[in-house]
């Protein structure tokens, strides 16, 4: 008699086990879209411990329960403590539907891209840049090394916090292919041999998207990045943070630090800013030949400066989400580098957020200003209606 009922309890025992399994293997995302328009290349983040994980074997694999098809997805540590926070991946989602995705587990390791779609670094040897891309878009921005360049008169260095735009032409990295062009090699990343090619101007212009705090009629901004942390890359998104010395506006004095994201898919990176000191700050884009035409849209909270570039045209753009932009200028001057079309934004609790990217018509992305507009409105529609997630 003992003896069946300790079969009976290992038998309960096996079931309770393989339902908890099943369970944990069958756990289903359900991302629901209630705008009128159809999403896809658009990251959704689901906290890890929604999916109750824990004793699971191997890595996370999502299934499309529609089509029977994986999805890409990505892990990602969002406070640098060493664990996974945050599964990501991008749903292709039809306008007012919702869609189901599987999550299941694989002890198959897949070999992944040496160099990501989403990718970022720093680059020492090229002074100290640090420099990030996806499959659509690069950019840059200038270190401390390059600042003490310029102060102790030495040729080849940076003073900017602006952000610098690399016209890329081709959906793979290219970030470390143009430095080595430039540094190792008779070619130049000045040259378009194909891929594209960096021509376009910063100074000490704001770029795409780099800040600045107007008092009274002047605009004052900080100087290169003092340090930099990488956080991740990956198919879906790179991440990184750059810190920067206090720096003065007419005695205001302003902490700043950046941690910037791009996804893939993407022409505008996002801009989290932690500051302090101060209780709006303005995001630029640089006006260059001030030969461009602006657009504003105060209600979806977006700038945008469309100009001739280097016998093409380039697109650039700031977008504000959740009613953040509190006002625009359209800033013109006779000094160089200073005229800039600026986004007004509040900071919320010590942070300020933005987007803000391009699109260059040479890359066949945007043909005209009217193309690229209507792609920067549903950006911030998008942003302002995010896809609804669920764990089930």
């Amino acid at each position: 008699m003992r003896k069946n009922n300790l079969l009976l309890i290992a038998l309960f025992s096996i079931i309770a086990f393989s339902c908890q399994e099943k369970s944990k293997n069958n756990q289903q995302i359900v991302v629901n879209n209630t705008t009128d328009i159809d999403r896809s290349l658009e990251t959704v983040s689901v906290d890890m411990a929604s999916l109750h994980v824990d004793g699971a074997k191997g890595t996370i694999v999502l299934f499309d329960t529609e089509n029977k098809t994986e999805v890409t997805s990505q892990l990602m540590d969002t406070d640098g403590d060493g664990e996974m926070d945050v599964l990501l991946f991008q749903p292709e989602i039809a306008a007012n539907s919702e869609k189901v995705y599987e999550v299941t587990f694989s002890e198959t390791t897949k070999q992944k891209d040496s160099i990501p779609a989403c990718y970022s670094r720093f680059v020492p040897e090229r002074t100290d840049d640090y420099a990030w891309e996806n499959n659509r878009v690069a950019f840059r921005t200038y270190g401390p090394t390059a600042q003490k360049m310029i102060e102790d008169g030495v040729k080849g260095g940076t003073l900017s916090s602006g952000i610098d735009a690399w016209l890329k032409r081709v959906d793979y990295p290219i970030i470390n292919k143009w430095y080595k062009k430039e540094l190792e090699t008779d070619g130049s990343y000045h040259k378009d041999d194909g891929e594209g090619l960096d021509n376009f101007h910063v100074g000490i212009s704001r770029g795409v998207g780099g800040i600045a705090k107007k008092v009274d009629t002047t605009y004052y901004i900080s100087k290169n990045f003092t340090s930099w942390k990488t956080l991740i890359t990956g198919p879906i998104r790179t991440s990184f943070i750059l810190s920067y010395a206090d720096w003065d506006a007419a005695g205001n004095k302003i902490s700043e630090e950046k941690k910037i994201s791009l996804d893939y898919g993407s022409n505008l990176s996002k801009f989290e800013i932690s500051l302090k000191g101060i209780d709006t700050i303005s995001a630029g884009l640089t006006l260059h030949e001030k030969d461009g035409e602006v657009g504003i849209n105060l209600e979806n909270g977006w700038v945008s400066y469309w100009e001739p570039h280097e016998g093409s045209e380039l697109g650039t753009a700031i977008v504000v989400p959740e009613k953040g932009m509190v006002g625009h200028e359209h800033f013109e001057t006779d000094r160089k580098d200073e005229s800039n079309l600026f986004a007004h934004i509040k900071v919320n609790d010590g942070k300020a957020i933005y987007y803000a990217g391009f699109g260059w018509k040479k890359s066949g992305q945007y043909a005209n200003k009217a193309e690229w507009d209507a792609y920067i409105d549903e950006f911030a529609k998008k942003v302002n209606n995010p896809l609804e997630v669920t764990v089930k």
